[in-house]
């Protein structure tokens, strides 16, 4: 039987949790169904009216047997998204501490296909994060040739601006610019006229990279459908992947964003990436429907 929530049914039991300040909503919906609106997510997404979070989890049984459970991922704004990086570390925390599951290494379906969480006797969370797809078909991103750097127009005030960006999807699509200073980047500006680019018809998500040494970032990535966050697992793996392409980083990487540091590790062509870093659970909470 689903849960259909409204004013006279139970209250919405979630958890509360962040990876590198980057927060989610994390709901179990390993025992019942639950759909809920793009309205009832923002509601629940809003910082001031709501709980507030960069994006809501949804932990559901698995729907083949070659994994361990299914992961939803929803944006602020409601809308749908394949794979988010540092969600899957809270996931992998979250079924572990609520008894859902004991095994060190968890088997999850997402709209990107199965992914694999490993926890470390430390307590960090590894993702394998899959191989990335580099084509402008796989991005969606609309161009006529592969190329390490795509140039793309943007209007601003009336004018146009060409942008360099390096293009990745990992598991959701990526943009990569590579940039003098983050602090001085214009994440504000370009991170909303290149994550809704007609270029990009799934729009896409932006990332702002300095490179401070070859075994060292720093990131900020302005999200689709959220926003700027403190911090974006697939960002940081989309971003050390284009910046091995151009033989400016070695195979392991540390990227330091707003909320923390992650470590990224790609081999290179035909590899996975994969990323290591914190998962920390805030607190547990009803949501009476109002």
């Amino acid at each position: 039987m689903g849960m259909n929530p409204n004013p006279n049914r139970t209250p919405l039991a979630f958890t509360k949790m962040h990876g590198l300040g980057n927060d989610f909503m994390v709901l179990d919906c390993t025992r019942a169904h639950l759909q809920l609106s793009d309205a009832q997510i923002r509601l629940l997404a809003d910082r001031h009216f709501g709980v507030g979070f960069d994006q809501l989890l949804m932990v559901e049984p698995a729907t083949r047997p070659d994994v361990d459970f299914r992961y939803r991922i929803f944006n602020a704004d409601g809308s749908e998204v394949e794979q988010c990086g540092n969600g899957a570390r809270c996931f992998a925390r979250f079924v572990r501490d609520r008894g859902l599951s004991d095994k060190d290494l968890i088997r999850v379906e997402t709209a990107a296909g199965v992914i694999e969480l490993r926890l470390t006797p430390e307590g960090r969370v590894v993702v394998n994060m899959g191989v990335p797809k580099l084509l402008p078909a796989e991005i969606p991103f609309l161009a006529d040739a592969p190329a390490l750097l795509h140039r793309v127009e943007v209007n601003v005030d009336g004018g146009s601006e060409q942008v360099e960006l390096a293009v990745v999807n990992m598991g959701n699509p990526h943009a990569v610019l590579f940039v003098e200073s983050v602090d001085t980047a214009p994440v504000g500006r370009l991170g909303p006229l290149l994550e809704s680019h007609p270029r990009f018809p799934a729009r896409v998500n932006v990332g702002f990279m300095q490179v401070l040494a070859r075994d060292r970032v720093k990131l900020r990535v302005f999200e689709r459908g959220t926003g700027e966050t403190l911090a974006c697992g697939t960002g940081a793996c989309a971003a050390v992947v284009a910046g091995r392409r151009r033989g400016l980083l070695d195979e392991r990487v540390e990227v330091a964003l707003p909320g923390g540091e992650l470590r990224i590790e790609w081999p290179g062509e035909n590899a996975p990436v994969l990323m290591a870093g914190p998962a920390t659970r805030v607190y547990e909470g009803l949501w009476l429907w109002p």
